[in-house]
């Protein structure tokens, strides 16, 4: 491999730039390109990839394939693929490539390199063996997920998450948290993966409207509704998965014989009566620590919160999960996607993290929201669906 200190600014001579923001975003690239970045010469993935040939394909995105590769010292690696063709698939390449050059966490993807040439711009990342947790745990015989991997599991991408929002070199908000885009090493290390649609954060703000990007069944409701992005999008979305993974079932598929709208709404009515280990996935039966799946499932309703301002951050999801289990402020009623929440009044003297103890019912105030009708700016444009997954995208 050639270290090249030219090749970000190569690489964005390669993408057209129309607005202020796009020339600003530019500006920031090359601010990067300043650093020294690994490149990979265009024939070393060829032979990498076996001219990328469909049996080295591990999936597709909106951006365009990714292969996996092994190299001639051994290491195995994931290559991204631009598709020509694809406007969002430059716009997510773009974005991942400037996010991730000075991101270092163990449990966030390893980007190795880069590579441009002519047409073609490929990222290059670190391979993960287990490849993603849905194809893991939303299968019928998930016996490898035990409740220590499961727990582990939560662990590692709180901190990931952490490291995201508070701990690396700016604020990045993920936007798009879910099971297929947590990867899974060999030694079940997971690892955040697709920062396509990752927003860098302005230090000086605590939240921004944005157009509306995500994957349906994660994405918390004020950000659905009006555009509204702040870490706590994140943290909901941290909150869905931790219950899937409790559960072992989709909240965008949630198909139980049950009085309930969704897996939160589900988890959230069990909880109010006692019953919230009723949600476990059966799976655990043998494995698991009914307290300490018991606090999951609370810190799980407690991040998925209608009210973003009752959820916790990550360093607190951190210090709890590293806790023994113990006692925790009331989770108020799961926001969501088409409900409106009534901000809830706290008394003199508590924290904006720190949830209520007891009749939190009357404090939230649920109702029906058409998104197809809704006048509010930030749903001024219907959503359509991403042809290449899940992602409601706003036109």
């Amino acid at each position: 491999m050639i270290k090249s200190k030219s090749f970000f600014r190569n690489l964005i001579k390669s993408f057209k730039f129309s607005s202020g923001k796009e020339r600003q975003n530019e500006d920031d690239l090359k601010k990067i390109a300043k650093r020294e970045q690994k490149h990979f010469p265009f024939e070393t993935l060829v032979a990498a990839t076996k001219d990328f040939h469909p049996q080295h394909k591990l999936g597709e995105g909106g951006f365009g394939p990714v292969y996996r590769g092994t190299l001639d010292d051994g290491r195995e690696i994931a290559v991204k693929k631009l598709s020509h063709s694809s406007n969002q698939g430059k716009r997510e390449f773009e974005n991942e490539a400037k996010l991730l050059a000075r991101v270092q966490h163990r449990n966030v993807v390893n980007l190795l390199g880069y590579c441009a040439h002519g047409m073609e711009k490929l990222l290059v990342y670190e391979y993960v063996t287990n490849e993603s947790l849905d194809k893991l745990l939303f299968k019928s015989n998930r016996k490898e997920l035990n409740w220590k991997r499961r727990y582990d599991i939560i662990m590692g991408i709180a901190r990931g998450l952490l490291y995201l929002h508070e701990d690396s070199h700016t604020c990045i908000i993920h936007r798009d948290i879910k099971a297929s885009n947590i990867l899974l090493d060999d030694k079940w290390v997971p690892k955040i993966a697709d920062f396509g649609m990752a927003r860098l954060f302005p230090e000086d703000r605590t939240h921004v409207s944005t157009r509306v990007a995500g994957t349906s069944g994660y994405m918390a409701p004020e950000y659905v509704m009006r555009g509204h992005l702040s870490v706590k999008a994140d943290v909901f979305s941290f909150g869905v998965l931790v219950l899937e993974l409790i559960s072992g079932q989709r909240n965008s598929s949630f198909n139980s014989n049950v009085d309930a709208q969704n897996l939160l709404d589900w988890a959230y009515k069990l909880y109010k009566k006692g019953k919230g280990l009723e949600i476990m996935d059966p799976a655990l039966a043998l494995s698991a620590a009914s307290e300490q799946v018991a606090m999951c499932i609370q810190i799980g309703l407690l991040c998925t919160q209608s009210d973003p301002q009752l959820r916790p951050d990550m360093r607190r999801v951190v210090v709890l999960l590293s806790k023994k289990p113990g006692s925790l402020e009331e989770p108020t009623r799961p926001g969501v996607p088409g409900s409106r929440h009534r901000r809830y009044r706290r008394p003199h003297g508590l924290s904006s993290t720190a949830g209520t103890s007891g009749g939190s019912d009357s404090r939230t105030s649920e109702s029906t929201f058409n998104t197809s009708t809704a006048s509010t700016s930030a749903l001024a444009s219907p959503l359509k669906s991403d042809p290449h997954g899940k992602r409601p995208m706003q036109s």
